[in-house]
């Protein structure tokens, strides 16, 4: 067969690992286990090429790291719960549960035509009673262990959705699915303590040495340690109770530059201000309404309004101070008050400006001292500067020497001591909506809050519910929410709250390990198969997603569901790029674009000769239409081409474009290949002169492509495999070195072809299934070369070649060059200016 017939080949090798089970993983305490596993996907009903590159990633790892005779574990699940199903319950009728599972249904068809080396036996979707049940229990278990708690917060209410969204689900001030302004709203909602773990979050960051610097980076910013001054000022005529104002600082070297002080529209000051003023009680629900995001506080006008209240500052009882309520103050940092000090702070500048407060600069730069002006002086902290009001006495120093000093000089007088606070909140989990994992508790007249009793779990979701309203449909089911008090008996109500969907998707990498157990996780399993060897995904979800599992794995260490060395899951991360694609567009008749998908352009133009605008490539979306259905290109060239093709056109970090040329190249390729092999099996001699030359071409083919896969360098792995191809066909060796080079080749294209490679392998006699062989082994040896070739560079330009031995020293290879005629016609008879040679590199003329 000289021609690739996925259709044939791809089915047959794919039913061959099946009936051997060969991806069916099994503890073997004889091999070095390896954990491979790719963030798992939301059941949205059809993969896409994010998809194909992501899983074919993890599956080059999976299948390489079984050829070097680990156990390997690569399981595949779905991230199943959340308001997607819901919205389309809503706009299709029917129920989430058949919605959810018939996509899965689908996808999963969909995958394994890609030839994944997955452990299907312990597929799950996080909407299983199975596995949620298991998240209840471990909910129970972190109650009791102070873990989680109620309290009242303000959220981001859609009040189209009915539900609170968490801070990234709020985009531009508005709910990403309704589209619709969020609100503020006051509700008692349940947390997990992850504040608990802010500096032990933050400082494990140092030990995983295997993830990327951005993400870790990421993680400390949104940690957001800070070291400042905690101190109140004094109030005056203020209501009862609040005579004092509590604020927490990061810049207290700028104190004596205060001009006023605002207060969040939730501060409890606030909230007792608004009930005999109607001016203020406007102004705060105007600023409610701005959701409780830091980015839509940031891009809303700065507004403020004037209390009356004066206070006065800590370093002079005569200093008054006026206090303001300001629609950019968040109640949920520091204390809900900060001091305003607009020489050094823009917003703070702004807002001075806009209501009349004075400027007072306390630093001004060292070289050009004029104070400020429309723009707040705010050099780096580490940067000297010229200070106006220093509280060491000193006349040029940093931002953090001053601040440091003030600290000391506020504990030193009694007025502040110095505090580390962090951005981390904690984590709300409660969500209003139906299709989620039930929290666990019920709430009795008697007993108050109390935890479902173990034996009663799971609290499963019901089935007969509608959404031909909004809301949660749990808090409208007639006899759901009625069940007894674990804790006597009496009649009770369930908590119509569901969790967050980020708690599905913090624990499941532990679940793998164990998928049918009885308890959260089997103690010996995990033992086993902790931790997470390598952990590919996005990087969008950098922060929430692995901050969340993070904390998850130390609070299932401290209710025994992990062991100790698991509280950093995932001991390496990759962070994979996109899969990109022209935008195809034209115009209707009002000048609105149209797009139009990839099959239906053929040279710039529709099939009407309409010629189609083209905008360089963009991530792929259903909505822009320049998305490539990896169904349509494994039913046109097999898996293994676009397999191939995901791998080889860039580093798989970086975004790789998809091409029509791209992926025929890639198929091409492969039908050489397996050319290669069948003209193999027909002629030839069995031995000749370039054997050898053959042979270490094989192992120079074999350390690269190695160390391509080890280091996620795939594309330079393919771009070997392409050259050690060119080498077998353009070779003199004989049948046995053409062979066995192209057995070689076999086995390392199985990692990223798999299919062809079980073919070739199978045509030239190898014993068993490619797929379970062991890798081919490199003999240093034969990495040795004889000879070097060096480019001889005549200023900067290459003019010639020069073939020396391998150990020629530099002086004769010297001689060597300056005899080269390419050389002596370039000095025509004189000397060169400069002469460099780079062993085993380069040679260098410069005239």
């Amino acid at each position: 067969m000289s021609r690739y017939s996925a259709d044939d080949v791809e089915p047959k090798w794919q039913q061959a690992w099946d009936s051997a089970e060969v991806f069916k993983a099994r503890r073997d305490p004889s091999k070095p286990k390896y954990y491979v596993l790719e963030m798992f996907p939301y059941p949205s009903g059809r993969i896409h090429m994010g998809h194909v590159r992501n899983y074919t990633m993890g599956d080059v790892i999976a299948r390489y790291k079984m050829a070097t005779g680990h156990n390997v574990l690569h399981p595949m699940g779905w991230d199943a719960f959340g308001m997607p199903a819901e919205n389309a319950a809503m706009q299709i009728g029917g129920h989430p549960k058949t919605w959810t599972y018939g996509n899965i249904a689908d996808m999963r068809a969909q995958m394994k035509p890609l030839g994944l080396s997955i452990d299907w036996s312990r597929e799950f979707a996080t909407c299983d009673p199975e596995y949620y049940g298991q998240q209840q229990s471990m909910f129970i278990d972190m109650l009791h262990k102070g873990l989680v708690y109620r309290k009242n917060a303000v959220v981001n209410w859609d009040p189209v959705d009915m539900t609170v969204l968490a801070n990234e689900q709020v985009i531009d001030g508005k709910g990403w699915r309704s589209n619709e302004p969020v609100e503020r709203r006051e509700l008692t909602q349940w947390f997990f303590k992850i504040s608990d773990y802010s500096e032990e979050l933050l400082g494990a960051l140092d030990t995983l040495e295997n993830w990327p610097d951005k993400v870790k980076l990421m993680q400390a910013n949104w940690i957001g340690k800070s070291r400042g001054l905690q101190f109140a000022f004094s109030t005056i005529d203020a209501p009862d109770g609040f005579n004092r104002i509590e604020v927490y600082t990061t810049r207290p070297d700028t104190l004596l530059g205060a001009s006023f002080v605002g207060i969040s529209a939730d501060h409890p000051l606030a909230r007792q201000l608004e009930k005999d003023n109607a001016g203020i009680a406007a102004f705060n629900t105007e600023c409610r309404a701005l959701g409780t995001t830091a980015e839509a506080m940031e891009k809303a006008p700065k507004l403020g309004f004037d209390t009356g209240l004066r206070v006065r500052h800590p370093f002079d009882t005569a200093w008054e101070l006026p206090v303001y309520i300001a629609n950019f103050i968040m109640m949920d940092y520091g204390t809900g008050a900060i001091f305003g000090c607009p020489a050094h702070d823009q917003r703070d500048l702004d807002f001075a400006h806009k209501y009349g407060l004075p400027v007072v600069d306390t630093f001004v730069a060292l070289e050009n001292g004029a104070p400020v002006g429309t723009e707040a002086f705010v050099p780096p902290k580490t940067e000297p500067v010229r200070w106006v009001k220093s509280f060491a006495g000193e006349e040029i120093q940093t931002g953090e020497q001053a601040i440091n000093a003030a600290i000391e000089f506020c504990e030193t007088n009694g007025i502040g001591h110095g505090v580390t606070n962090y951005r981390l909140r904690d984590w709300g989990l409660s969500r209003q909506r139906y299709w989620g994992c039930p929290i666990p508790v019920v709430h009795c007249d008697d007993c108050g809050v109390v935890p479902e009793a173990k034996e009663n779990l799971p609290v499963r979701l019901p089935d007969d519910v509608t959404f031909d309203k909004p809301g949660n449909p749990l808090d409208r089911h007639p006899t759901w929410r009625n069940c007894a008090c674990p804790a006597c008996g009496k009649p009770a109500l369930r908590e119509t709250d569901t969790m967050d969907t980020f708690v599905d998707s913090s624990w499941y990498y532990a679940r793998f390990t164990s998928p049918h157990a009885e308890t959260p996780t089997d103690a010996a399993d995990v033992d086993y198969w902790m931790n997470v060897d390598q952990y590919i995904g996005g990087i969008e979800h950098a922060i929430l997603h692995l901050l969340y599992s993070r904390f998850f794995a130390r609070a299932m260490h401290a209710t025994g569901h992990l062991p100790a060395k698991a509280i950093e899951p995932f001991n390496a991360l990759f962070t994979q790029g996109m899969v990109t694609h022209e935008i195809y567009q034209t115009r209707d008749d009002k000048g609105r674009p149209v797009y139009h998908l990839p099959e239906d352009v053929t040279g710039g133009k529709l099939a009407d000769g309409t010629e189609v605008e083209i905008i360089p490539s963009a991530k792929m979306s259903k909505s822009k239409k320049n998305v490539v259905d990896p169904m349509n290109i494994i039913g046109a060239y097999g898996a293994d081409t676009a397999r191939w093709f995901v791998l080889s056109d860039s580093p798989p970090e970086r975004d790789v474009e998809w091409t029509a040329s791209g992926a025929d190249a890639a198929f091409k390729f492969l039908t050489r290949v397996m050319r290669l092999a069948t003209d193999l099996a027909e002629n030839g001699a069995d031995t000749a002169e370039g054997d050898l030359d053959l042979r270490k071409a094989m192992h120079r083919a074999t350390d690269e492509v190695t160390r391509g896969i080890e280091g996620f360098a795939f594309n330079k792995s393919v771009a070997k495999l392409y050259e050690f191809a060119n080498t077998i066909q353009k070779s003199g060796a004989g049948r046995i070195a053409k062979r066995e080079a192209i057995m070689v080749m076999a086995q390392l294209m199985s990692p990223m072809t798999p299919h062809i490679a079980e073919e070739i392998w199978a045509l030239l006699g190898g014993q068993g299934l490619v797929t379970q062989a062991a890798w081919p082994q490199v003999d240093p040896a034969m990495l040795v070369e004889d000879t070097v070739t060096l480019p001889i560079q005549i200023n900067g330009k290459r003019r010639a070649e020069l073939q020396v031995p391998a150990d020629m020293p530099k002086e004769e290879v010297e001689k060597l060059a300056l005899a080269h005629k390419a050389v002596q016609k370039a000095l025509d008879g004189g000397a060169p200016k400069k002469l460099i040679v780079v062993p085993g590199r380069i040679i260098n003329v410069v005239i």
